[in-house]
């Protein structure tokens, strides 16, 4: 029995053993594909790893390739620079971020700055004498 624990297995004779090597062999090729054409993720950011001081083929001066350096500064972009519309329900939330009307900052209906009471200024110095103290420890 093949799939309990404790019990031995008989070992293969030699034809169901080519008959199972034969059949995982056509499993891979049939499920194998070659790649010869080779791309970089435009989804993902690219950080080029620095080279080897001693390696020769690191020192050559090589041309730019105009076409890569567009590919990669374009991925770098902001979607909203890349596309002229959201490609995605989440991106539709904020989208368009031009304010639709100027801010005045004398209107108090629109413009509420932020105002200290006498225990905000309690509390925040209160933290900075607790940071202080937490600095000297």
């Amino acid at each position: 029995m093949a799939g309990i624990k404790g019990v031995a297995r008989e070992p293969l004779d030699p034809v169901s053993w080519h008959k199972i090597f034969t059949e995982t062999i056509q499993k891979e090729l049939r499920c194998q594909r070659l790649h010869t054409k080779y791309a970089v993720n435009p989804l993902l950011k690219v950080h080029a790893p620095t080279g080897k001081p001693m390696s020769w083929h690191d020192n050559l001066e090589e041309p730019e390739d105009a076409t890569f350096l567009k590919l990669i500064h374009h991925t770098a972009l902001e979607p909203n620079k890349k596309y002229t519309e959201p490609q995605t329900e989440s991106q539709e939330i904020g989208w368009c971020t031009t304010p639709l009307i100027n801010t005045n900052r004398n209107d108090n209906r629109l413009y509420f700055p932020s105002r200290t009471t006498e225990i905000s200024r309690y509390m925040a110095a209160a933290w900075r004498l607790k940071e202080m103290s937490r600095d000297k420890k």
